[in-house]
């Protein structure tokens, strides 16, 4: 299949590149008078650069630079500059930032990021950043993009299945979230996978996005620009904060995003204590902050918390924003200077921020083909090493959910084929939101074909809210082929930024259709579902006319062939999910509720594999293969972690008398000397190679009080052919693993038995204090 893959790749090459344009720089060696300017003197730091930038602006120019479209200085030769650009998954033009109308005509569309998550190869995720990055710079480069500051990732934790945004994120646990925000964020800015090398220099920019409990956009008339999120500050230090600190402190993000919502009665956006004692002083950022697009408006004009527009200016720019996506700090700031509100050190305070950022990206070095990342050239966009990775990412997300009797993979001799369901020939469902043109499109019936000759397709309803269907043609289709792969699932009508979902079943019909269709087929059918959210299948989970199931998400434009390759076993599947599959009986729960911890005297079940007590559809981390694996653990460096080493650190104890100290006080350098390495054996059992993502978890030896049920530690991918041995280590921190948030919000290590578990497998690590 891979002859005819690469040929498409080379025949779309032909038509996305055309000749290129040399963008806009500041600091032309041309102009004599830029000697001038200390701005321009490379060699200078770059805090000092933007401070004298800053200083020879007037407050009317000043002010105009504090929106996302920044228009020219031309007395100092400074270019417009558009801060906002989208690349969630690719490069997208969605905002005004990069546009797809010029002599380039398309960008690598990688799976939606739910899918990606599922492979749980960070590596991957930093392939698929980095390729990203290079497509970014090089839309840049040729002219076709008008900045290079790029509003991804998105790595609010999916709490809520209803969510419609939880397409956009790495799933519901915080530690796969950091990872997966460090991993894309380095391959975005030009860093390496281990990081550390960037030395100031930026490929393109990433900003963290939306800080944060943001996880609602519209259930049920509450909306995310009034919602006030009530998040108590354990369930901020252990759920919510995670992913944003590892952003800014691992990945070194050189941007930050605050949200529409309030956060314990404060917009976000307004929240000093959010940006300027955590991010900036916790976290030492370093970056600019944004706001959400009309963010500031709302402040003011919809929650009330601001009493006039230039107090909401205030509000921010003291808070620690620099930049307003949107007009409001454009119409109100000179009013708030002019009324004394706002002392003017606050504006040159953000756009020394703003301006360092810009000269990172090098855009105030002169002409920019011999500086860093100046020679990417428009041959990077859709290369058929970005392609082939795009089809790699979807090949390793996709999730066999259930495989009865080894129904699949299906034998390449199938003579017929019936392929049906509304999401089987629709190219635009494949790359789900947030996307900018594909270089290709293959849609899962185009690639089913290439199996199989004889392929009839039928969609069996109108759209995929399937209001309306033809359920009695679907099902003389399927009477006559030798198997059935039904597509079916959601698609941007269902669940999208806006839109969150009040159930979580199939939409309309579908599950009548495929109920239907089952029922008439010769042989057990196989389900695929594209989705971003969880659905709740148990109907089909439970019905042995269904043989197989899958779980594709949104897959990007490799999906269709990736799924092709997977139900006929050229590729052996391996993902698992990022969520928690829950039944429809949670939709009880309200989705305003933030609270992570279950209260069984109010009947409130909780929240993601954590802490959720109920029943699940499917859990989290949970996927099937060809293969069957098991896992024992062959070695740990120590079974007994002594934290006794000073008679000065305090010890104290939780409410149900378990000893504990604080992470705090035992200081990082006890922390890495006290390190665990793990060693776990992994076996394939099957016939089939495959590679296989191996996760680690530990377990508390005491229950309830707000601990954890159990919380992923670690996770690696093992490639193994059939029947092939190997062993794969994990290091453990203690104070980062082993420990937990209290009610206070403070991390801590509690004396007793863990246990860490993978598979069937646990062993059980004792920390005595």
């Amino acid at each position: 299949m891979m002859l005819s893959f690469v040929s498409l790749l080379s025949f779309a090459l032909l038509f996305i590149h055309g000749g290129s344009t040399q963008p806009p720089f500041a600091c032309d060696s041309s102009n004599p008078e830029t000697k001038n300017y200390l701005f321009c003197q490379t060699e200078l730091p770059i805090t000092q650069r933007a401070r004298d930038l800053v200083s020879r602006l007037t407050l009317d120019e000043k002010i105009s630079q504090l929106v996302n479209s920044a228009p020219a200085i031309p007395r100092l030769g400074i270019p417009a500059y558009e801060w906002w650009s989208e690349a969630l998954h690719g490069v997208s033009n969605v905002g005004p930032g990069v546009r797809f109308d010029g002599t380039i005509k398309a960008a690598t569309s990688f799976p939606q990021v739910i899918l990606t998550a599922a492979s749980f190869d960070p590596y991957q995720w930093y392939r698929i950043g980095q390729a990203i990055g290079r497509e970014a710079r090089a839309m840049y480069n040729a002219g076709e993009a008008n900045g290079m500051t790029f509003w991804a990732p998105i790595i609010n934790i999916f709490r809520d299945p209803r969510w419609g945004r939880g397409q956009e994120t790495p799933g519901e646990d915080p530690f796969v979230v950091g990872k997966y925000a460090v991993s894309y964020v380095r391959g975005v800015q030009g860093d390496t996978f281990q990081g550390g090398k960037l030395h100031g220099h930026l490929q393109a920019s990433a900003c963290c996005k939306h800080f944060t409990a943001y996880d609602l956009d519209n259930w049920k008339g509450t909306n995310r620009f009034l919602f006030d999120a009530r998040v108590t500050v354990q369930d901020l230090a252990d759920t919510y904060q995670p992913p944003f600190e590892k952003c800014v402190r691992d990945g070194r993000a050189s941007g930050v995003m605050c949200a529409y919502n309030r956060v314990n009665g404060v917009p976000s956006c307004a929240d000093s204590s959010l940006l300027f004692k955590t991010v900036r002083g916790e976290w030492d950022f370093k970056g600019y902050v944004t706001s959400d697009c009309d963010a500031v408006a709302i402040i003011h004009n919809d929650q009330g918390y601001a009493k006039a527009p230039e107090d909401a200016v205030v509000d921010v720019l003291k808070a620690g924003m620099d930049l307003n996506c949107g007009s409001y700090l454009q119409n109100y700031t000179k009013s708030a200077v002019l009324q004394k509100k706002l002392p003017e050190s606050q504006v040159d305070r953000a756009l020394h921020n703003l301006y360092a950022v810009r000269m990172r990206l090098g855009l105030f070095n002169g002409n920019p083909v011999p500086n860093p990342f100046g020679n990417i050239g428009a041959d990077q966009i859709c290369s058929p090493e970005h392609q082939i990775l795009a089809l790699e990412a979807a090949r390793n997300g996709i999730v066999l959910l259930k495989n009865d009797a080894k129904l699949l993979p299906l034998p390449k001799s199938t003579m017929s084929l019936a392929v049906i369901g509304p999401n089987a020939n629709s190219p635009q469902t494949l790359i789900g939101n947030y996307a900018g043109p594909p270089c290709k499109s293959v849609t899962p019936l185009q690639a089913l074909e290439s199996y199989v000759k004889n392929t009839v397709y039928h969609p069996g309803c109108d759209t995929v809210s399937c209001s309306t269907g033809a359920i009695d043609k679907a099902v003389d289709i399927a009477k006559r082929a030798d198997y059935v792969v039904l597509i079916m699932g959601l698609d941007q009508t269902e669940e999208r930024e806006a839109l969150d979902r009040v159930d979580l079943f199939l939409p309309g019909r579908q599950q009548e259709l495929i109920v239907s269709v089952a029922k008439a087929a010769k042989r057990p059918v196989v389900l695929v579902l594209l989705s971003g959210g969880p659905i709740d299948i148990s109907f089909a989970k439970d019905d042995p006319r269904i043989g197989g199931i899958f779980w594709a998400g949104y897959p990007g434009e490799g999906g269709g062939n990736a799924l092709a390759e997977v139900i006929f076993g050229d590729h052996n599947p391996g993902g698992r999910l990022p969520v928690t599959w829950y039944p429809q009986d949670f939709t009880k729960v309200p989705m305003t509720d933030m609270r992570m911890r279950p209260e069984s005297s109010l009947d409130y079940p909780g929240r993601t594999y954590r802490f959720y007590k109920g029943d699940t559809v499917f859990e989290f981390g949970y996927g099937l293969s060809y293969s069957k694996y098991s896992y024992s653990f062959t070695r740990v460096s120590q079974n007994n972690l002594y934290l006794n080493h000073s008679s000065s650190l305090h010890t104290k104890e939780t409410s149900d008398s378990v000893r504990y100290m604080l992470v705090s006080e035992v200081g990082a350098e006890i922390c890495d000397e006290r390190k665990i390495t793990v060693h776990v054996g992994v076996k394939n059992n099957g016939e089939l190679a495959g590679k296989h993502p191996v996760l680690l978890y530990v377990r508390h030896g005491n229950h309830g009080n707000g601990r954890p049920k159990k919380q992923l530690i670690g996770f690696r991918s093992v490639i193994l052919s059939g029947g092939e041995m190997g062993e794969i280590q994990f290091e453990v921190n203690p104070c980062e693993h082993l420990s937990r948030a209290n009610e206070y919000g403070l991390m801590v290590m509690e004396e007793g038995r863990h246990f860490l578990v993978v598979g069937d497998d646990k062993h059980p690590i004792t920390i005595i204090i």
